[in-house]
């Protein structure tokens, strides 16, 4: 068992490191208050491979591995959790599964416009209707004689939808079917019968552009179906296992800024004549939140080791985003209590941790999901 990195993985660690301190940080605070998409740090962060950084050179990724791609993702989100929310959707969501079931002109097409950072792509699976209940989908696509398919219908909580460029998108082909008559399609945003709603007000990751979008009577054509017909939902099913690796590491990086910034500040203030660190209550605190931090991050670097050596990984990839995702928000809580009013402040980047925390238990499964997801794998009960 070998606990170290290869030195390309800490080449691509610094270089997101770098970008996140000395572009994504110091306008963190402006894109939280305005909301504006970060499209500048975005394209940057593809000129350096960071848009792709699973997907082969051929099509314009880093080629690297999935523990690369984590140590990464805990860079930018350590800086903004919004930047890495755009950078997760584009990796795991889009490319991962473009290049996993996509025809080599699909690779070409869309996976290398995306990890050169030239354009967004989005994933479309939740609607209004469906959360975690996805075969309950309502968005239709009626297969035509000439083997094209019309599309009607809605989907909710696009991430990047407002910016987005191309869109992988499930819809029913077959409801007889059920999960079974799921498929998925690849979407231009820019054709006719695509629309997009506003852009939602969001708690926390709020640069990371999210909205809803409708289709009225949009042609996808035979060469713009991802994978086989009726094959949609088990694509989507493997696309979320590698997703979550990506939201176990943006928690990671968010639990880390918030740790980080608690430890220099028991040392700085004072109370009573000694620094509050200094007091056993707030020393506890400090220790939980190692531990937590350290064993979401352990617990993630094996799923994203899994998943590199081609094993399977979905348990794996829960466990991870169940633990990360609760550990972020239980040592933001923890921050935020310790630096007292300061953390309520907008003044500090405490109370954007605690707000950017809670969405990773959220989205790409909630922890029930996970809880579900876990169990039933331990079980073999359903």
């Amino acid at each position: 068992m070998d606990f170290g990195f290869t030195e390309e993985q800490l080449m691509l660690q610094d270089v997101a490191r770098r970008i996140a301190q000395e572009k994504i940080a110091p306008s963190a605070e402006h894109h939280d208050r305005t909301g504006e998409f970060p499209l500048e740090n975005i394209r940057t962060l593809g000129e350096n491979g960071l848009m792709g950084i699973e997907v082969p050179a051929e099509y314009g990724g880093a080629g690297m591995d999935p523990v690369s791609y984590v140590l990464a993702m805990v860079e930018i989100a350590a800086a903004d959790a919004a930047h890495s929310t755009i950078v997760s959707v584009n990796n795991s969501l889009f490319c991962n599964g473009i290049l996993t079931f996509g025809t080599e002109a699909q690779k070409q097409k869309y996976v290398r416009a995306i990890s050169e950072g030239r354009e967004i792509g989005a994933f479309a699976l939740t609607e209004p209707q469906s959360g975690s209940d996805a075969t309950a989908m309502r968005c239709r696509a009626v297969k035509q004689a000439d083997g094209s398919f019309v599309v009607n219908g809605k989907k909710s909580w696009i991430t990047s939808g407002p910016v987005a460029k191309y869109i992988v998108l499930f819809a029913m082909t077959d409801p007889d079917k059920g999960a079974r008559g799921i498929t998925a399609f690849m979407i231009d945003a820019d054709r006719a019968g695509f629309h997009r709603g506003k852009t939602e007000p969001k708690l926390g990751i709020r640069a990371s552009a999210t909205c809803e979008i409708e289709f009225t009577d949009y042609v996808v054509q035979p060469d713009e179906v991802l994978g086989e017909e009726g094959h949609g939902f088990k694509i989507a099913m493997g696309v979320l296992d590698a997703g979550r690796i990506g939201i176990a590491s943006q928690a990671i990086g968010i639990a880390r800024a918030a740790y980080e910034a608690t430890l220099e500040y028991v040392k700085e203030r004072k109370a009573f004549g000694q620094p509050i660190g200094a007091f056993q209550m707030t020393q506890a605190k400090i220790a939980d939140m190692k531990c937590k931090l350290d064993a979401a991050l352990l617990l993630t670097l094996r799923a994203a080791w899994l998943k590199g050596q081609g094993k399977r990984f979905t348990t794996e990839a829960s466990v991870a985003k169940l633990t990360a995702s609760e550990a972020a928000m239980w040592i933001s809580h923890q921050a935020l209590q310790i630096h007292g009013g300061m953390g309520y402040s907008k003044e500090m980047p405490i109370e954007r941790y605690f707000r950017d925390a809670k969405i990773t238990e959220i989205y790409e499964g909630t922890s029930e999901i996970q809880r579900l997801v876990i169990a039933r794998s331990e079980t073999g009960l359903r």
